[in-house]
């Protein structure tokens, strides 16, 4: 393993773990995107399979950028979808942006980059599987995570659901290995699940979408989830393990009790 081996980089330095995390979101959502168009200061990605997910319609500023310039930026280049939306990774960029693009009308949401620097925990009891969104529409965990997006979201549409569910096909392609983890109640039903992200190759892993459904809430589903993907990521040999959660709600505090810190933050804007 060489000198410059990602594996290799010290674990007490968080400013060389949150340029990993950015290069590796960046690399994932550009390896899951139907298309990608190179724009000044970033990069567009499209998926039109799933036209109403944000996440896969999207521009991504990764470098320098006119913060003035960007809502003018984001309707030249995304004139043809309904929505805008824009992650700028850098942190005092995405600061300097807010002012301009909330007059432009986006909503501004601080999305915090968690590292997981606690043991990783045991095995339990609990039963955590890896059960892929394969092609069987009634699959159980097709089934969960639609019944929870309509409790979400009681108000949209067919379509809207139906790509923000069927989304998780895409992101198979976003990195090595993609794993959708699930926790099962005593009748075998799924109650709790999650994404996971391996790149073993450059030591990281991201562990994304933990959610329980609202009839299992507070029952230690969504722990057993966490941990099971975090022993995973572990043995996969992804020493930096990272999440991402919303500055403003309570998940952050939640993560934080269970092992996580802040190492960075980028800025999200959304205009519908």
């Amino acid at each position: 393993m060489s000198q410059n081996d990602p594996r290799n980089a010290p674990r007490n330095d968080p400013s060389n773990d949150l340029q990993r995390i950015i290069d590796f979101r960046i690399s994932f959502a550009r390896r899951q995107a139907g298309e990608v168009r190179e724009v000044p200061g970033g990069f567009l990605v499209l998926h039109r399979q799933y036209e109403r997910s944000h996440e896969h319609n999207q521009l991504h500023i990764t470098g320098p950028a006119d913060p003035e310039g960007l809502p003018e930026l984001a309707d030249e280049v995304m004139a043809f979808l309904p929505h805008r939306r824009i992650t700028v990774h850098d942190e005092a960029l995405g600061l300097i942006s807010v002012p301009a693009l909330e007059q432009a009308g986006y909503t501004h949401v601080t999305e915090v980059l968690m590292v997981h620097t606690g043991p990783v925990p045991e095995a339990g009891a609990a039963d955590v599987v890896e059960r892929e969104l394969g092609p069987d529409p009634h699959g159980l965990l097709r089934r969960a995570v639609t019944a929870q997006q309509w409790r979400w979201m009681p108000d949209a549409d067919e379509k809207t659901v139906h790509d923000l569910v069927e989304r998780r096909t895409a992101r198979r392609a976003g990195a090595e290995e993609v794993l959708f983890l699930a926790a099962h109640d005593d009748s075998g039903e799924i109650v709790s699940w999650a994404d996971l992200y391996l790149e073993p190759a450059a030591g990281v892993a991201q562990i994304e979408e933990v959610a329980t459904a609202e009839p299992y809430l507070r029952r230690g589903y969504a722990d057993s989830v966490l941990a099971g993907a975090l022993r995973r990521a572990a043995a996969a040999g992804c020493a930096l393990r990272f999440l991402v959660a919303d500055q403003d709600d309570w998940p952050l505090r939640w993560y934080g009790r269970r092992g996580f810190r802040a190492v960075g933050r980028v800025h999200s804007f959304s205009r519908f």
